[in-house]
């Protein structure tokens, strides 16, 4: 199993040093990739429920400083050779699709070749409405704009005729390193989610549930993959975690029984508010965590 660390790129460590810091950090102690969220802006009232905390609540206030999350990557990838660096989740249908596709392609390019999009459908409508973007039939237009980044990143001359995109014969260069295409992981857990996981993503992207709650979604999602005249043994399980590293025995069984149902990538979200404390973090997963764990 991989294991990758959610940057620092929210709250006090969002700043050049605390970035440069946790990045090297991170790749002196062999982490596999470093990641990044998503908002743009964070409306001080808020009706819509975040999806992965108990009662709805947004945990993040307004006032705490949250970078761009492409510019923190595209400034990542200056920093470090090796770790791979993804998204979980960007949130494609809130931005127009060709700038975003040209300044993933960049990132690919720039980073030789680590950039994994992690894409999902957002879930605060009040988002939305200050970008100027329709919340309403935003998954419809993930799915178009996701076919559209493929059309950009592949052919050498694109064109591309969606319900909510249409371009023609446009130049698009540079491609992306990888080939075909960079890796799109598909986040969310609704069942339209699930089926787009299985129809367009190279993997699901799991977020906070259990591990046997995670197996039978993705079962769900091989279906839709099969349904859809896709190979569902080539669709990847990553997820997103956090995990008792107060106690590393009990860390590394979690993440065992993770890997135990097919969890390939694991992005971990640990301590981030203070260098010296993320740094103890990485070494007790680095030195007691990932050594036991198989697969």
């Amino acid at each position: 199993m991989e294991i990758g660390l959610h940057l620092p790129h929210v709250g006090p460590l969002a700043n050049r040093d605390g970035i440069t810091s946790f990045a090297k950090l991170a790749e002196e102690h062999g982490f596999d990739s470093l990641w990044v969220s998503d908002h743009v802006i964070v409306p001080r009232h808020l009706e819509s429920r975040y999806p992965y905390s108990r009662d709805g609540s947004f945990p993040l206030p307004p006032e705490l400083p949250f970078l761009e999350p492409l510019a923190t990557l595209l400034f990542v990838a200056g920093v470090t050779e090796r770790p791979k660096l993804g998204t979980t989740i960007l949130v494609l249908p809130m931005r127009n699709p060709i700038v975003t596709a040209k300044m993933l392609a960049s990132l690919d390019v720039l980073s030789n070749g680590r950039l994994v999009l992690g894409a999902g459908a957002g879930w605060m409508a009040e988002e939305f409405e200050m970008l100027g973007v329709p919340f309403e039939k935003r998954g419809a237009r993930l799915d178009d704009y996701i076919s559209l980044y493929r059309a950009l990143w592949t052919e050498a001359n694109p064109s591309f005729h969606g319900k909510f995109w249409q371009i023609e014969e446009v130049g698009f260069s540079p491609k992306p390193v990888q080939k075909p295409h960079p890796p799109i992981w598909v986040g969310g857990h609704s069942a339209p989610a699930l089926r787009r996981a299985g129809r367009l993503g190279n993997a699901w992207h799991a977020v906070g549930v259990p591990a046997d709650v995670m197996a039978r979604q993705f079962d769900e999602v091989k279906q839709h993959a099969e349904r859809a005249g896709r190979d569902p043994n080539t669709l990847g399980l990553t997820m997103r975690t956090r995990l008792p590293l107060n106690e590393p025995s009990q860390a590394a069984e979690v993440l065992q029984a993770y890997a135990d149902i097919g969890v390939s990538h694991t992005v971990l979200e640990i301590a981030t508010g203070d260098i010296d404390r993320a740094r103890e973090m990485m070494e007790v997963v680095a030195a007691e965590v990932r050594p036991k764990v198989a697969g």
